[in-house]
C-alpha cells in the first residue's frame, strides 16, 4: 500500500472535523481527505438504513480519492455502518471507527468502575456501547444518556455561555449518570464544550475525548503496518460537504480551528 495516500474522513456534518483536528496535531506529515454529509445531517435522527446508504456511497467517493484509511468520523454512523463498511471497503482501504478505541481504553482503564456516556438518540438507542462492554466481561457499569440538545447548540455556537452552561449542567444532574467514574464523549461535537463539562465534574470524573484516543488508535495503527507517511512531501487536504452554505464554513472554522476551503460535492447528482 503506498504511504502517500490520504486518510479519509467522513461525518454525517462537520462535527467530525474535530477528530481531524486531532489526528493533523499528531501527525501533521498525512493528507486527508474529509467528507461531510451536510445534505443529511444530523444522522442521529436518520434510520439505520438511510445510514448505511449515505455511508456506502461517501465510502465510494473516499476509495476513488485513493485512501488508505477511511475513518467513520462519527458516533451515529460508527453504530449503524461500521460492519457494512468494512465489509464494503475489504482490502482496498482499513476501516476504524469512532467507538472501539474508546472501548478498548476504558477496559483498560475502568474495570470494575462505572462510566457514562452521552451522545445522540441514535448513539445511545443503538446500544452499540452498550453491547460491547458487555462482550468484554469486565464488570464495567455502564450508564448512558441521550443528550440531543448539545449537537445542535454547539453549532449554533452556543460554546462557553449562560445558555450552554444551563443544558449542560441539566443534562449532567440526571440521575442516570449518577456515581459514574468517567463519562464518554458519544458525539464528535462535544469536545468543543469539553471544558465546561470538566468544569461541572470538578476533576472528579474524567471525560474522555473520543477524538483525541482515536488520534492514538490511528497513529498506532499506521506505525505498526508501516504506513506513516515519511516522504518529506508536502501533504495535502481537501474538505468537501454534500450541501454547502456559508453557516457550515462558518462553523467549519470553529471545529478545526482555522479557516477551511469547504468545497461542495453532492452526493447524488
Amino acid at each position: 500500500m503506498n504511504n502517500t495516500r490520504a486518510i479519509g474522513f467522513f461525518d454525517s456534518g462537520i462535527g467530525g472535523l474535530t477528530v481531524a483536528h486531532a489526528v493533523r496535531k499528531i501527525l501533521p506529515g498525512e493528507s486527508f481527505v474529509y467528507f461531510g454529509d451536510t445534505a443529511h445531517h444530523p444522522y442521529g435522527d436518520k434510520s439505520t438504513a438511510a445510514i448505511q446508504a449515505y455511508a456506502v456511497k461517501i465510502c465510494d467517493i473516499l476509495l476513488r480519492h485513493n485512501c488508505k484509511v477511511i475513518l467513520i468520523a462519527c458516533n451515529s454512523a460508527s453504530s449503524a455502518a461500521y460492519r457494512l463498511v468494512k465489509e464494503y471497503v475489504g482490502s482496498k482501504a482499513e476501516v476504524i471507527n469512532v467507538i472501539d478505541p474508546v472501548i478498548d481504553y476504558c477496559s483498560k482503564h475502568y474495570a470494575g468502575k462505572a462510566v457514562g456516556l452521552i451522545g445522540t438518540k441514535k448513539t445511545v438507542g443503538s446500544n452499540a456501547y452498550q453491547k460491547k462492554i458487555d462482550k468484554l466481561g469486565n464488570d464495567i457499569n455502564f450508564k448512558a444518556l441521550a443528550t440531543p440538545l448539545l449537537a445542535p447548540m454547539i453549532e449554533e455556537g452556543f460554546c462557553n455561555n449562560r445558555i450552554s452552561e444551563e443544558i449542560i449542567q441539566t443534562y449532567l444532574q440526571d440521575r442516570r449518570l449518577e456515581g459514574i467514574e468517567a463519562l464518554i464523549l458519544g458525539c464528535t461535537h462535544y469536545p468543543l464544550i469539553k471544558t465546561q463539562i470538566e468544569r461541572y465534574y470538578q476533576k472528579k470524573v474524567e471525560v474522555l475525548d473520543s477524538s483525541d484516543i482515536v488520534a492514538e488508535t490511528l497513529l498506532s495503527f499506521l506505525k505498526d503496518n508501516d504506513l506513516l507517511n515519511n516522504s518529506g512531501l508536502p501533504p495535502e487536504s481537501k474538505f468537501y460537504v454534500s450541501d454547502y452554505t456559508h453557516s457550515f464554513a462558518e462553523s467549519a472554522r470553529m471545529f478545526f480551528m482555522e479557516d477551511l476551503n469547504l468545497e461542495h460535492y453532492p452526493l447524488w447528482e
